[in-house]
């Protein structure tokens, strides 16, 4: 037996006549510094931020392949660090900065990543690219920062920018069309040439 304004199956509340309603979303406005603009938001408080960015703010590039956090798809970078943006919602990330891969570079001004992965052709369908160079560019600045990794040897000294540290920094972003060697080749390109 339900009371009036009590829950009941399904999350939805019972009117006196006995009629369910479900109850209208919670919004919160929600302000963030997306690729150098500020964007104003109101959002479902259920809202990722991968589907503001994509459904609010129309920013396409960033993709949404598994929607669980398991392919890296949707990597973008929040305050200099990389995110799955499946696994977060928009709201906590409230006056934040968020770098796309619209905020990295144009087609007339590509970004030393995005003109890498086109060199050594870093990708092949292409779905997954956004992902990959987004977390591309955040494990450069990982690595330089003296970020340890689960293969750094040597936790005191800073990582060494070797293939095997590249190769288990992207571990969390998929390709299915399988081009990895190819995005190593890149992002060793721009960290600064061949290292093994």
């Amino acid at each position: 037996m339900s009371n009036h304004g009590e829950n009941t199956e399904y999350g939805q509340l019972s009117q006196p006549d006995g009629r369910a309603v479900t109850p209208q979303p919670e919004t919160l406005p929600l302000r963030l510094n997306v690729n150098g603009v500020i964007r104003q938001l109101d959002v479902d408080t259920r809202t990722t931020l991968l589907d503001a960015l994509r459904e609010n703010l129309h920013l396409t590039g960033t993709k949404k392949g598994c929607d669980h956090g398991q392919c890296g798809a949707c990597t973008v970078i929040v305050d200099g660090r990389r995110i799955n943006a499946c696994l977060t919602l928009a709201v906590m990330h409230q006056d934040e900065e968020v770098t796309t891969i619209e905020g990295l570079g144009t087609p007339d001004n590509l970004h030393p990543m995005q003109a890498a992965f086109v060199k050594h052709d870093g990708y092949q369908c292409g779905y997954c690219t956004p992902g990959q160079i987004c977390s591309s560019v955040a494990v450069l600045k990982e690595i330089e920062a003296g970020i340890p990794s689960h293969v750094t040897h040597d936790l005191v000294s800073p990582p060494q920018m070797t293939a095997d540290e590249i190769r288990e920094r992207m571990s969390g972003n998929i390709c299915r069309c399988g081009a990895y060697a190819n995005i190593l080749a890149a992002i060793e390109d721009v960290a600064g040439g061949e290292r093994r």
